[in-house]
Order: structure tokens, then C-alpha cells, then sequence
């Protein structure tokens, strides 16, 4: 889905609880964001999202309509955060719900409020497929030339690309690199459900 080469070691899942589908036009739109590309950004800021992310946005928001823009909610977290957390309005209504159930007053509450509602951009995508990135989020993560995409399930990351290549993905070869040679990370899904 997008160019350039990366050295994380691919693993592919499928099971009933990846994430609901949903049909559009005679085809299943599968609710979670999967892959990762590198776009240009524009000195307005502007970036393409990839097609299949498009398509995630416009099937888990529930008052999209063909022709219309889908939305989404871009959260960009505290001073430790080098990447925008890019939220379907499905993903953020379900956080919004979990932070509603907090006790009013309550610590938890008034700093994820802050975390998620505060700290946090609604935007749609444009006519062109495109988001609009502010130059505030832009410095925040120190965004130039170049954003990388990745998917993290019913959300995706915008990374400046070298700090996701110096941070993420040397964290997970390091990971890996601690792990047998056949290694088998679904293991992991195992033994969740057994326990």
C-alpha cells in the first residue's frame, strides 16, 4: 500500500473478532485500518490518506453519506506524544462512553477529558482525499516534507518518518530480536482467550 521498504516482520491474522464489517456498494469494508505508507505533505499542510484508510473513516462514521466527507478526530496527546492518533467517530465515541462512565470529579476523568477532548482536532477528509493538517499539530511532531501512516487497529499514526524508524520500529526489532526465530506472536491472542 505504499512505498518504500521496512524491516519489521510481517505477520498476517484473520478470526471473527479483527473487527465488524460493514457493506458499501456490494463490497465488506472491514472497520480496522491495516498497512502503512509514506505520503507528501504540502507546505499547507495537506496530505493524502491512503484509499483503504478512506475507507475504514467513511464505514465507521455513522452519519457519512456518498459524496460527503468522512470525519474523524486527530488526537495529539501531551509533550511525550511524537505522533497524531487519528480516531474513526466510532473508536472516539467509544472512548468518549469509557471516559463518560468515570466518577464526575474524578481525577481519571478530568485528565482523559483533557488527553481526548482537549488535546484533540475534529477534521473530515477533503473532496480530494486528503487531510488538513494545522501547523501546530505539524510542529508538534516536527512534520515536514513527509508522513508516514500506520494502522493500529480501529485508529492509524501519523509519524514524521524518522522518528517512527528511530523509536517504534527499532523498539519492535529489539522485541522481536529478544524472541526464537520461530516465533509465533499469535500465541499471544491464545493465551488471552484461555485465560
Amino acid at each position: 500500500m505504499g512505498s518504500g521498504s521496512s524491516s519489521i516482520r510481517r505477520f498476517v491474522s484473520e478470526g471473527a473478532k479483527c473487527g465488524q464489517d460493514n457493506r458499501r456498494a456490494g463490497h465488506t469494508v472491514a472497520r480496522r485500518f491495516r498497512g502503512e505508507s509514506h505520503h507528501k505533505v504540502d507546505t499547507k499542510g495537506r496530505v493524502s490518506i491512503p484509499a483503504s484508510f478512506r475507507r475504514v473513516l467513511e464505514a465507521s462514521d455513522p452519519s457519512w453519506k456518498s459524496g460527503e466527507a468522512p470525519e474523524l478526530v486527530i488526537v495529539y496527546g501531551d509533550h511525550r506524544r511524537n505522533y497524531l492518533e487519528c480516531y474513526t467517530i466510532e473508536a472516539i465515541e467509544e472512548v468518549d462512553d469509557k471516559i463518560d462512565a468515570l466518577p464526575r470529579g474524578s481525577m481519571e476523568r478530568k485528565m482523559l477529558q483533557r488527553l481526548f477532548h482537549g488535546q484533540s482536532f475534529p477534521t473530515s477528509v477533503d473532496e480530494t482525499g486528503r487531510l488538513v493538517l494545522p501547523a501546530k499539530l505539524r510542529q508538534k511532531i516536527d512534520l515536514d516534507k513527509e508522513a508516514f501512516f500506520i494502522a493500529a487497529g480501529d485508529t492509524f499514526q501519523i509519524w514524521k518518518p524518522e522518528t517512527y524508524e528511530a523509536e517504534e520500529l527499532s523498539a519492535t526489532e529489539e522485541w522481536l530480536d529478544d524472541l526464537p526465530d520461530d516465533f509465533d506472536p499469535l500465541i499471544y491472542l491464545d493465551q488471552k482467550s484461555e485465560s
